[in-house]
């Protein structure tokens, strides 16, 4: 069994609240866990207005995959995600 985890550091630009930065995470959340099949969660970051650390996981059997797939959700969100900026990202496969 393979796990893999992604920590994403993200920037909101915009948001004026703390109702609008959920207002912007949950639908990422939500859109992510659909796309690509993953858990997915706020972890860190959430008492600030405009930034969020988010946490993907997922399990599989191939090291390859979990790793591609982590890459793919990442890059997703910084190319069609326009509520959110990627700011930094690591991805742990063990």
């Amino acid at each position: 069994m393979i796990i893999g985890s992604c920590i994403i550091h993200l920037y909101l630009p915009g948001a004026v609240s703390l109702k609008d930065k959920r207002h912007r995470i949950k639908p990422l959340l939500h859109k992510l866990r659909r796309r690509f099949e993953v858990a997915a969660a706020e972890v860190d970051k959430q008492d600030v207005w405009q930034s969020a650390d988010i946490a993907i996981v997922t399990v599989t059997n191939d090291i390859g995959l979990a790793h591609s797939l982590l890459e793919k959700a990442v890059h997703w969100i910084e190319e069609d995600y326009y509520d959110a900026q990627v700011l930094d990202w690591q991805i742990e496969v063990w």
